[in-house]
């Protein structure tokens, strides 16, 4: 039967033709034309995953025949041309996502070939390991001993259809850093190479967190994100040199072009806004991050910004970088983490139950419009003013009726667990005549008796039925899942 496309098989938007994500700062003075602002051919683009490369090496369980007799996956199964396929899938994945793929071509078939490999990782350990089973009787139990054996290396283990009955998965089934691939869809190879670069990205990761009056580094374990403080002043300091230069006056006229409509704003409001993205932008360069997170609203209150970044972070997160509001970390590699995985943003927001129709208001002042992905096009927009203070410019991004989204956030200190569950789009919720941020948001939410008891706070909302990719990365990264 013909997969149908969804995340859940190789046919899902986790590939995006355009690598160049992250805002680069080094160009704000450049004149920029206003054709040149569109999000895929934007000046402002560059890569946001590391410029090294991990080593991911790849290894083949299987009798060392030419042809099988009997068994699975049987006799009409031309084992050589499967390890061609197999390696070909892997290898064109690597040059997508910029990997070291190392190919073992002599197949491990038996206890001295895998002690070989087993030492050979111990003395030189890749980032990553695939180990693809192409026998159903022979392969499991070297499978089994490289699984246990292989020290702390993400490890995919792949098993087409004709490899494995369920008594076969049992023994790797929760072994942390080992992900189990049982399908018949050999293009799922693709986002597991995909996964293990995500796991090296997310270690070479570096975010800004802006509050506080200290400059220091502090990296995240198990993930080993690096977050990297600064005084919360140098933020309203800095935005006092950032000047209206053509760049900013043609980026305002892009969102007030591409808006459905302008309610409070006015054009001193919206250059005001775009200023905070010239900001942003230069900061992170200036500290080598590739995502920023303020905690503004002290800022506002104290008159110290006329206007808040909720349009600069909506501008960092459609190009794939991050912009998380109140200096909340977690929500900001939860960003970083979806951005990596999937090639979407996510949209950070405060949970508020719907105790009459029991379910999950989400409402904040900064959603993205890319949500299907960053080659797509953008949801409808309004520009209107932040509602907690009636200045400057906030996004109210109109979702998808109907939309199947999934809800996640990195939970804990440090960040070892992951909330994870779905739900659906009922309705946008429009400020007044309700209260609360502009972009506010209505879901149905899969398997919650009571809205209520939805976990956490400033939980991501985002497209697509991710559950299971997520919850295969977690078991590949080492991280604990919990629904939400």
């Amino acid at each position: 039967m013909e997969s149908r496309p969804s995340c859940r098989t190789s046919h899902c938007p986790f590939h995006c033709s355009r690598r160049r994500f992250l805002a680069t700062a080094g160009i704000v003075g450049a004149s920029v034309p206003m054709g040149l602002l569109d999000f895929a051919s934007s000046l402002f683009a560059a890569e946001s995953r590391s410029s090294s490369k991990p080593i991911i090496r790849v290894v083949f369980v299987r009798p060392d025949t030419d042809k099988y007799w009997l068994g699975w996956p049987g006799a009409a199964y031309d084992i050589k041309e499967h390890q061609r396929l197999y390696t070909k899938t892997l290898k064109e994945a690597a040059e997508k996502y910029n990997v070291d793929l190392l190919v073992v071509e002599a197949p491990l078939d038996d206890e001295a070939a895998v002690g070989q490999c087993l030492d050979s990782l111990k003395r030189m350990p890749p980032q990553g390991l695939i180990v693809i089973s192409m026998s159903l009787n022979q392969s499991w139990p070297h499978i089994n001993r490289i699984a246990k054996e292989r020290g702390d290396i993400p490890t995919i283990v792949f098993s087409p259809m004709g490899t494995s009955f369920t008594g076969h998965l049992q023994e790797t089934r929760n072994l942390p850093g080992v992900y189990v691939a049982a399908t018949q869809d050999v293009g799922w190879l693709d986002f597991g190479v995909r996964m293990l670069r995500t796991i090296w990205d997310m270690k070479h990761s570096r975010i800004c967190v802006v509050t506080g009056d200290k400059i220091e580094d502090r990296r995240l374990e198990p993930i080993g994100t690096t977050l990297h403080f600064i005084p919360h002043r140098r933020y309203p300091d800095e935005y006092k040199k950032i000047e209206e230069t053509d760049e900013v006056r043609a980026l305002a006229d892009h969102y007030s072009k591409v808006a459905k409509k302008i309610v409070e704003p006015k054009r001193e409001d919206i250059i005001n806004s775009v200023k905070n993205y010239v900001l942003a932008r230069q900061l992170m360069q200036e500290e080598k991050c590739d995502g920023i997170s303020v905690n503004c609203l002290p800022l506002v209150e104290q008159h110290l910004l006329p206007a808040p970044p909720c349009m600069a972070w909506l501008r960092l997160n459609d190009e794939g970088s991050v912009g998380a509001c109140e200096a909340d970390w977690p929500a900001a590699i939860s960003l970083r983490l979806t951005s990596y995985l999937f090639d979407r943003p996510g949209f950070m927001q405060d949970p508020a139950p719907n105790t009459v129709n029991n379910t999950l208001m989400g409402a904040h002042c900064s959603s993205p419009t890319k949500l299907d992905g960053f080659d797509k096009p953008g949801e409808p927009l309004i520009l209107r003013s932040h509602s907690e203070s009636n200045i400057g410019v906030s996004p109210q991004v109109l979702w998808r009726i109907g939309q199947k989204v999934t809800i996640m956030k990195f939970e804990g200190d440090p960040p070892g667990t992951i909330l994870l569950g779905t739900g659906r789009v009922l309705r946008n919720i429009d400020t007044p005549p309700s209260g609360g941020c502009r972009t506010s948001v209505e879901l149905e939410v899969d398997g919650v008796a009571d809205a209520r008891d939805v976990k956490g706070f400033h939980q991501l909302f985002i497209y697509g039925d991710l559950e299971l990719p997520f919850k295969a990365y977690c078991q590949l990264a080492g991280l604990k899942v919990v629904h939400i």
